[in-house]
């Protein structure tokens, strides 16, 4: 996934949805007219299987070179869905913008791919208590020749700077006060490793975990310090969980109380260790809190 072609720039951040309210409305009154009797958990259950939207991004949820689908939240979701008497998930891969309504539609039963909980997208589906909390991080050159270490640096510096397709970062970025005609979109963590290394942009902002797993390998980037946005004067700590339909609370809080025995006893940081997270990622922010 590594095209470097600018596209249209969406008006809402990423991990972000391009969704309107009419839209809403109709994926949600289909959603509603089409659930059978029983609710979703009776439903999965008597199915043996529950349908994964993912996004293909690494660590979250994506297919494997084995062609397995794998990451941080499909694990999560084989072990939880497993104590909850559905025995197989399925993953369902379609594009991060298309997440929120193809689970409005039924295209799938649940999004597992560390969706960012924030309050547009509360508006539209239910979210499960985060299991991460994460914060920014740039990729720069070696050295990073700019001493570029927030949006605000950016911004002073006029560097040329570029993130992903949907990314919370474009929100991030333009209320720093940069330009959000000059941004370079691009489609992925490895699209802005290439970018910075080839010289065409200066900095790719994403998560602080998926930019120090890209970096690894590299002899001509590295990555900032982990920091925190400031919008509206307030600094930003975002937390990603699973998404459910209106609909679907009594599932949403059968989940929740899974994640929430899995936190106490470690066994959750366990689950999601091996994807690059450290202790530090781990949380007890609640949905209802991002949702604000």
């Amino acid at each position: 996934m590594a095209r470097a072609t600018s596209r249209p720039r969406p008006s809402v951040p990423r991990r972000t949805l391009l969704t309107g309210a009419a839209a809403v409305a109709l994926t949600g009154a289909a959603a509603c007219s089409r659930v059978p009797q029983g609710g979703a958990l009776a439903r999965l259950k008597s199915q043996g299987a529950v349908r994964l939207g993912i996004a293909g991004e690494v660590p979250y949820g994506y297919v494997n070179d084995q062609g397995e689908f794998t990451g941080e939240a499909p694990e999560l979701a084989k072990v939880i869905f497993k104590r909850l008497g559905i025995g197989r998930v399925q993953p369902v891969a379609t594009d991060f913008s298309s997440l929120i309504p193809g689970l409005n539609s039924q295209q799938f039963d649940v999004v597992s791919a560390g969706m960012y909980i924030n309050k547009d997208r509360c508006a539209q589906v239910l979210f499960a208590d985060p299991e991460y909390q994460m914060l920014d991080a740039f990729i720069v050159r070696k050295g990073n020749p700019k001493n570029l270490h927030s949006y605000e640096d950016v911004v002073r510096s006029k560097a040329r700077f570029a993130t992903g397709t949907g990314y919370a970062e474009i929100g991030y970025a333009t209320a720093a006060g940069y330009p959000e005609s000059n941004i370079v979109i691009l489609q992925d963590q490895v699209a802005g490793l290439n970018a910075v290394e080839s010289g065409r942009v200066d900095v790719f902002a994403g998560t602080s975990l998926t930019v120090r797993e890209v970096v690894k390998k590299s002899a001509k980037a590295e990555a900032t310090q982990p920091f925190a946005a400031v919008v509206d004067g307030k600094k930003k700590i975002d937390g990603g969980g699973f998404a459910f339909r209106p609909t679907d609370g009594p599932l949403r809080d059968a989940f929740n109380t899974e994640i929430h025995r899995m936190k106490q006893s470690g066994e959750l940081f366990r689950i999601l260790r091996p994807f690059g997270f450290t202790q530090a990622e781990m949380t007890t922010l609640t949905a209802k809190e991002l949702c604000r």
